[in-house]
């Protein structure tokens, strides 16, 4: 069987994992070993996150509506509900954008939720328990 040096397939292999790394700490960026567990590392660190950033910014939209919505003597879950009643299908990013930079526009549509939910204005109002929940 003859012999394979591998010198042009090697070096390439080599140079585009040296460009992965670039910039890591120590022999991360400069040994070949350290430099392919850094980039497999790093790889799944960024397949994770991928995901993982879809449902932090979900998080943060749900606690902005529902600051927004406390504000106005209501509850984010009846919010929602009056909104699913209403048949209005705006998502949850737009309505936190909403919150934030049209508060006018925000207030109106929790006025509208509010006529169409029975008795949701009497559950903000109450006094607080030893817990803090209002009732």
């Amino acid at each position: 069987m003859p012999r394979v040096k591998r010198g042009t397939v090697r070096r390439a292999k080599r140079k585009k994992l040296a460009k992965l790394t670039k910039g890591y700490f120590l022999t991360k960026s400069k040994l070949y070993r350290a430099m392919k567990e850094a980039a497999d590392r790093a790889g799944r660190f960024a397949y994770r996150d991928r995901r993982r950033r879809k449902r932090d910014f979900r998080r943060l939209w749900i606690v902005r509506i529902s600051a927004a919505v406390r504000s106005q003597q209501l509850t984010y879950s009846q919010f929602i509900h009056g909104l699913k009643t209403l048949g209005i299908e705006l998502d949850r990013k737009v309505l936190s954008d909403m919150a934030a930079r049209d508060a006018a526009a925000f207030a109106e549509l929790v006025a509208k939720v509010k006529t169409a939910l029975p008795g949701a204005t009497e559950t903000m109002t109450g006094e607080a328990d030893a817990t803090g929940r209002v009732t």
